[in-house]
């Protein structure tokens, strides 16, 4: 019985091939916009919140 995986160490080009193979690790990070506006909106609320309840 035969196998269909092939080892892309099993000779030079195939490793050069896999080797050289564009990564997935070089994708642009996600932007962290949404959270640094998400922070600064907690912040304004419990502010907020302090406010009100050292006034009340």
């Amino acid at each position: 019985m035969s196998e269909n995986f092939t080892d892309p160490s099993g000779n030079t080009a195939q490793f050069r091939a896999f080797a050289h193979a564009p990564d997935d690790a070089a994708a642009p990070a996600p932007s962290r916009l949404p959270l640094v506006i998400g922070g600064v909106a907690a912040a304004v609320v419990l502010l907020a919140v302090a406010v009100w309840l050292a006034l009340a």
